[in-house]
């Protein structure tokens, strides 16, 4: 259900404020309800990213845009309280990531819709946000890439144009986003540390529920059928499995019903079963024994 207050354009901001609008323009057009602009950036003293924020302030007005409700919000890249001129390390790195994290996560804590449009800033910035929104984003979030024509760029340039007509052939790209987190709850608790060591951590259950859920289909498993699973849980394919065991692929395919049949029992929320969540429920269940 689309939140009453709208759904959130989330806008990394350089040097040319016309992404940004460009952006939003393509999404309301579309029909997108957006209440709230929130404008990522790295501050610097007489740079150009803030001469660029004001220009996209100016098109604010009382908290509306172009007649639609609408709020911006400019947040700058801090560490700390000191707001981050640049990404000049890994330590800056770190820093923007754990913030950056730490508003996506409040935001769909909120269960806002989240537009996330690289509009511009410096590329480890996307790539940050990128990071952070594979764990925290669901599938009703999505990433943009602002397409603007070479031509018609360099007339906008520095916001000389903010607002592009159909005939200049600006266009939303979406880019392709599987949201991790949605589907290995375990992974959203790697956002608690940093990036540099959340990911070099083995995995952890933190779901009991999935640890009896494991036990429960190996429970009802004969000893052959349970090495079947124990194959396809390091990731064999059905042949490499029966060649493993010294057995037909048919007797593979005979096991492989059971543990499928045992796993829709114990997974009823899941509506298929498939080989890759052998590797991704009983991998790190065989593993902790």
């Amino acid at each position: 259900m689309q939140p009453k207050q709208g759904s959130i354009m989330l806008a990394t901001l350089g040097g040319q404020p016309q992404l940004v609008t460009f952006a939003l323009d393509a999404l309301l057009e579309q029909g997108e309800n957006i209440g709230e602009v929130i404008i990522l950036y790295l501050s610097e003293e007489d740079s150009r990213v803030n001469l660029a924020l004001s220009k996209v302030a100016a098109e604010f007005v009382n908290d509306t845009y172009a007649g639609h409700a609408c709020r911006l919000r400019p947040v700058a890249v801090r560490s700390e309280e000191v707001r981050l001129p640049d990404i000049q390390n890994e330590i800056h790195a770190n820093t923007a990531w754990e913030m950056l994290r730490d508003l996506i996560t409040t935001l769909k804590a909120e269960h806002r819709q989240l537009h996330l449009c690289v509009s511009g800033g410096r590329r480890i910035m996307a790539l940050l946000l990128m990071s952070a929104a594979m764990l925290q984003f669901d599938y009703r979030d999505k990433l943009w890439h602002i397409y603007t024509p070479r031509q018609f760029l360099a007339r906008a340039k520095d916001g000389a144009i903010m607002h592009a007509r159909p005939e200049n052939g600006v266009r939303l790209i979406q880019v392709p986003l599987v949201p991790l987190g949605m589907h290995f709850p375990a992974l959203r608790s790697l956002t608690q540390a940093p990036p540099t060591t959340a990911f070099a951590q083995p995995p952890v259950w933190l779901d009991e529920m999935d640890r009896q859920r494991c036990s429960m289909v190996v429970s009802e498993l004969t000893p052959r059928e349970l090495e079947t699973l124990q194959a396809f849980a390091a990731g064999l394919t059905p042949q490499q499995v029966a060649e493993k065991m010294s057995i037909t692929l048919n007797t593979v395919n005979t096991y492989r019903r059971k543990i499928f049949e045992l796993c829709r029992n114990a997974w009823p929320e899941q509506e298929t079963i498939r080989y890759h969540h052998l590797p991704e429920w009983f991998g790190p269940y065989f593993e902790s024994l």
